[in-house]
C-alpha cells in the first residue's frame, strides 16, 4: 500500500474519532451537563456544541419536558384503622439541570418516594369517607410536601392525583350495605314527607269546601230572608192598597150596596163549605135571617171606619 495512501486514511479516522469526540448536538427541551477532568464545566442548551477531545465529556443528559410518573400501589392505614390501598401519578418537571444531576442521585426515584411517604401520611389523619371525598385535599398536601424536599433537587412537580382508593372486600360489602340503608331511609322519608303534604293538602281542601258551602249557606239564608221580606212588603203593599180600593168605592153612591151584597155571598159560601168539610155544624140562632146578619156585619164594618 501506498504510505502517503496510508497515512491519509490514518489522518482521517483520527478526524472522525476526534469530531466524535468533540461535536454534541442537543436536541430541543433537553440539556446536557459536560464535565472537564471529572469537575462540572458547563450546561449545553438545545444546538450543535464542540467539546475538547479528551478532556470534556457530556456526564448528564437531562429532558426539560414534564414527564409522567406512575407510582406503585401501596398500603395505607385511615385513623379510623381500615386498610386501603392507593396508587397514583404525578407530573413533574425539571427545572435546573445542575441541580438535577448533582443534587440527588436519581430525582424520580426520590419523588415518587417522596409521594408515598406522604401520601401515607396524609391518608393517616383522615377517615376512610373522607378518603374518597377529599382527593383535592390529598392531591394538595402530597405536592406540597414533595415541592418543598424538591427546591434542592430542581425540579418542580405540578400535581399530583390519586389514581385508585380500593378498601379490603368486607369494608366494600359494608359500605355498599350502608349506602342501601342510607337510600332505604331517604326513600322512607320522601314517601312520608309526600303523605305529610298530601294530608295537609286535604285538610287545606276540606277547610276551603267548609269555608265556601258556608259562605254559600250564608248568601242563601240572605237570599230567602229578601225574598221572604220583600213578599211580606208585597202583601201588605196589596192589602194597603184593596183597602184602599175598598174604602174609596164604599165611599161611592151604591157602594154599601154593593158591600152589603158582598158580605151576604162570603157568609152564604163560608156556611156552605163548612158543611163541606166537616161533620161539626155550629148554626147561629138567627140563620134564617140573612138580612139581619149582613146589617150586623154592616155596622160592625162601619163602627170601625169611624172609629178609623
Amino acid at each position: 500500500m501506498n504510505p502517503a495512501l496510508f497515512a491519509a486514511i490514518v489522518v482521517t479516522v483520527i478526524t472522525l474519532v476526534v469530531l466524535a469526540k468533540t461535536a454534541t448536538i442537543v436536541p430541543q427541551k433537553s440539556e446536557f451537563i459536560v464535565e472537564r477532568l471529572g469537575k462540572y464545566s458547563r450546561t449545553l442548551g438545545a444546538g450543535f456544541h464542540i467539546l475538547i477531545p479528551f478532556f470534556d465529556k457530556v456526564a448528564y443528559r437531562l429532558m426539560l419536558k414534564e414527564e409522567v410518573i406512575n407510582i406503585p400501589v401501596q398500603t395505607c392505614i385511615t385513623r379510623d384503622n381500615v386498610t386501603v390501598e392507593v396508587d397514583g401519578v404525578i407530573y413533574l418537571q425539571v427545572q435546573d439541570s445542575k441541580l438535577a444531576a448533582y443534587g440527588i442521585s436519581n430525582y424520580r426515584t426520590a419523588a415518587a418516594q417522596l409521594a408515598q411517604t406522604s401520601l401515607r401520611s396524609c391518608i393517616g389523619r383522615i377517615d376512610l369517607d373522607k378518603t374518597f371525598e377529599e382527593r383535592e385535599q390529598i392531591n394538595a398536601i402530597v405536592v406540597e410536601a414533595i415541592d418543598q424536599a424538591a427546591a434542592s433537587w430542581g425540579i418542580k412537580l405540578h400535581r399530583y392525583e390519586v389514581s385508585d382508593i380500593n378498601p379490603p372486600h368486607s369494608v366494600k360489602q359494608a359500605m355498599e350495605a350502608q349506602m342501601t340503608a342510607e337510600r332505604a331511609k331517604r326513600a322512607e322519608i320522601a314517601k312520608s314527607e309526600g303523605e305529610r303534604q298530601a294530608t295537609i293538602n286535604r285538610a287545606e281542601g276540606d277547610r276551603q269546601n267548609a269555608i265556601l258551602r258556608s259562605e254559600g249557606e250564608k248568601q242563601r239564608m240572605i237570599n230567602e230572608a229578601q225574598g221572604q221580606a220583600q213578599q211580606i212588603l208585597a202583601i201588605a203593599e196589596a192589602t194597603a192598597t184593596g183597602l184602599r180600593m175598598v174604602a174609596e168605592e164604599m165611599a161611592t153612591q151604591g157602594g154599601k150596596d154593593a158591600a152589603s151584597l158582598r158580605v151576604a155571598e162570603q157568609y152564604v159560601a163560608q156556611f156552605g163549605k163548612l158543611a163541606q168539610e166537616s161533620n161539626t155544624l155550629i148554626i147561629p140562632s138567627n140563620t134564617g135571617d140573612v138580612a139581619g146578619m149582613v146589617a150586623q156585619a154592616m155596622a160592625t164594618f162601619k163602627t170601625v171606619q169611624n172609629k178609623g
